[in-house]
């Protein structure tokens, strides 16, 4: 009768100590946030990421009624930004500016990461992305993705593509059409996007995935020729070019995105408020269009739905790492 009395004493204390958890949380939730937020951003401060990063933070801030503070932490691929988000505390005052390739890339991509992205991190929303152009020198005897494949057969291991190196959309994007057409092409290494594009401009390489705010510019100077976009839908800015699912490759889908996270275990009630202020900010005209011209289109959705999209990326991208053989630099 004692050990009965003393487990149903146990039993009391973990329900009366979960509902006052339960009621701290909803009390936090209701008072958020009142001090300024953190957004650890994985790249350095200038560049095209962390300028749209700020964009959303400063919108944010005015939204929330508090500060949104942008914490540069560039290095190792985006995963010291990534550490430094999944052990802040969770209570929404820690928050990651999460970019595609360490998200979705990395987790297969390095061996001995410190984290697990879809156990130590909460999808908030999905904020904006970019798609690549799939672009050749004009050399190259090709105005269609199936001419390219044709004249690169004709021609096995002689020609080269470039990226911004291991691991980027470029050079995964590359390595997906490979797979899909069996080709055999070299990969040449470039430090960044810009000098890949000179690369493919000058001759020296003869096929690039290059972003699409980078590459339209010299597409429509005739530097370069587009022959397919690599998103799921045409870009407005070019809408006589296919995308590379309507040629036939059914679910290439290669864009950069960034997606605003929190640490795991982070209250709903709070993961649902900034899932609703950012999806009023990014209906703000004025937003949109600051974001166009950083080269990404605003997008927006519900946790879940970012949640589902990093598993599908993470199996895609892992089995293109698998089979291609990819290791970090």
């Amino acid at each position: 009768m004692q050990l009965r009395t003393e487990r149903y004493l146990e039993i009391a204390a973990v329900m009366l100590g979960s509902g006052v958890f339960a009621v701290a949380n909803c009390a936090h939730a209701e008072t958020f946030p009142n001090r300024p937020i953190r957004l650890l951003v994985a790249f350095s401060a200038g560049g095209g990421s962390d300028t749209s990063a700020r964009i959303v933070a400063l919108k944010l801030g005015e939204f929330l009624g508090q500060q949104v503070v942008v914490d540069n932490r560039p290095g190792a691929g985006g995963n010291i930004a990534t550490e430094i988000a999944v052990r802040a505390q969770p209570d929404g005052y820690t928050l990651l500016w999460g970019f595609s390739a360490p998200l979705v890339v990395n987790p297969s991509l390095y061996k001995n990461l410190q984290f697990d992205i879809e156990k130590d991190l909460e999808p908030i929303s999905l904020v904006a992305a970019s798609q690549y152009l799939l672009v050749v020198h004009p050399s190259v005897p090709a105005t269609s993705v199936k001419e390219l494949i044709a004249y690169a057969k004709s021609r096995h291991g002689q020609l080269s593509y470039a990226s911004a190196g291991v691991g980027t959309p470029h050079h995964l994007a590359a390595e997906l059409f490979k797979s899909r057409t069996g080709l055999d092409i070299t990969h040449i290494i470039y430090k960044g996007g810009a000098p890949a594009s000179v690369a493919v401009m000058s001759g020296e390489v003869q096929i690039h995935f290059g972003s699409f705010s980078a590459s339209w510019p010299y597409v429509k100077a005739k530097r370069l020729i587009a022959l397919a976009v690599t998103g799921p839908t045409r870009s407005p800015e070019a809408p006589g070019l296919s995308t590379m699912q309507e040629l036939g490759f059914a679910d290439f889908d290669v864009r950069s995105w960034f997606a605003l996270l929190a640490p795991a275990r982070t209250p709903k009630a709070i993961v649902a408020r900034l899932n609703q202020e950012l999806g009023k900010i990014l209906a703000v005209p004025d937003v949109q269009e600051r974001l166009k011209r950083t080269g990404v289109d605003p997008i927006g959705s519900t946790p879940q739905e970012l949640a589902a999209h990093i598993k599908v990326e993470k199996a895609v991208w892992a089995k293109v790492i698998r089979e291609a053989g990819i290791r970090p630099e």
